[in-house]
């Protein structure tokens, strides 16, 4: 019978990440793991398979405080971004659909009203937001547009004392359950976000169906026409682009940590499945073959969880660029895709099937790798930073 020895380090921690958390964010992030474990795995393998969204989860993400966590004040729990990114890392650890709900919600959504908002406005939606009572989704890309915001057709023009909002937006996540949505338009004065309510005349949502990833999310389009949006309903501290970018800056943060989670769900299941599963007299992990593979994929999650601290150490000290936020996102998700595409093939047959995670994390990891800013897009980025030549 083969020697087998007892792990040194945790296979999931390599370089042991967790010992550099303080008390809080340790706490933060064993709250929403048993969460997830307790709450999220039982049932997403079957909203997966499905295609429904566990709504009936809402309440008790609110409960955990997860919703807005980062701001202070009005109901948040003004949590700190590596706490933030713990509860993103976890998240996903379920599936990218949670994470992406709390993403949107928190910093897609709350994040704007917080941050360009009047008093008024985050008095009226915030605390409402952060108890789940009002759910939110961010109206930014259009059929035509993806990568190039800026060439976004949706109109708005004053009239009177409000506003007329004209077009389209597609790819929205929690558009079809959403209560309020903050949609990006064009205007004579420059770009401008906009509260626009579920019930305001003209405002229309449509689900994205036959979707072969994020099946557990809601996607939707929204139908803008002829919709009036009183004044103050419109952010009145933002004009232009730096609106909507500073907030897919703080949902890339993210996404940053989020799909480590994915990855370790990954890594976990090939591990359990090779060192039990035995072929030509000896578990699979004992070859090398496998052992290289599975080293690989821990030497990723690993590089991974350090660039993501880093981030997070930059973000409470106020330090975080927009260009460090892409490097991270476009390494990250890429690592946490070939650990999942990895732990897939070795589970044989049994990878395909949504009673095990691979699959369903590896076709989840196929949208987050696109959207909030395709891999080219933050490629692209990077290398602008380094030569000073904008290339897109």
């Amino acid at each position: 019978m083969l020697k087998t020895q007892k792990p040194a380090v945790d296979p999931l921690d390599l370089c042991a990440v967790r010992t550099a958390l303080s008390d809080e964010e340790r706490l933060v992030q064993d709250s929403v793991a048993k969460f997830v474990d307790d709450e999220v795995l039982p049932i997403i393998g079957e909203c997966f398979e499905h295609g429904r969204f566990p709504r009936e989860l809402v309440p008790k993400l609110a409960a955990l405080g997860v919703l807005g966590c980062s701001i202070e004040g009005y109901g948040c729990a003004g949590l700190n971004a590596i706490s933030y990114g713990l509860i993103c890392q976890e998240l996903e650890r379920g599936d990218s659909a949670l994470r992406s709900f709390v993403s949107v919600q928190s910093s897609l959504c709350m994040f704007p009203i917080h941050a360009y908002g009047s008093e008024e406005q985050r008095r009226r939606w915030l605390p409402q937001m952060a108890s789940g009572e009002i759910i939110a989704c961010f109206g930014l890309t259009e059929p035509h547009g993806g990568s190039d915001p800026a060439n976004m057709k949706t109109y708005a023009r004053r009239k009177g004392g409000d506003w007329i909002l004209n077009g389209s937006k597609t790819w929205i996540t929690n558009g079809c359950i959403a209560d309020l949505a903050v949609v990006w338009a064009q205007t004579d004065e420059g770009i401008r976000g906009f509260l626009v309510e579920k019930d305001f005349k003209g405002f229309a949502t449509a689900p994205i169906k036959h979707k072969m990833s994020l099946r557990a999310s809601i996607t939707s389009s929204l139908f803008l026409d002829n919709v009036v949006v009183p004044e103050a309903n419109v952010l009145p501290n933002v004009v232009g682009l730096k609106g909507p970018l500073s907030c897919l800056t703080q949902a890339r943060y993210g996404i940053c940590w989020g799909v480590i989670g994915a990855a370790q769900g990954c890594l976990a299941q090939a591990l359990e499945y090779t060192t039990t599963r035995a072929l030509f007299g000896k578990p699979l992990a004992a070859t090398q073959a496998v052992q290289i593979r599975l080293a690989d994929m821990a030497r990723r999650i690993a590089s991974s969880q350090l660039l993501a601290l880093q981030l997070g150490r930059l973000k409470d000290a106020g330090h975080l660029s927009p260009i460090q936020v892409s490097l991270a996102k476009w390494n990250n998700t890429r690592a946490a895709l070939d650990v999942a595409r990895q732990a897939r093939d070795l589970l044989g047959g049994a990878g395909i099937t949504v009673e095990y995670v691979p699959i369903r994390h590896a076709l989840n990891l196929e949208s987050v790798v696109t959207y909030e800013g395709t891999e080219t897009i933050h490629q692209l980025t990077v290398g602008r930073a380094l030569t000073g030549f904008d290339a897109f």
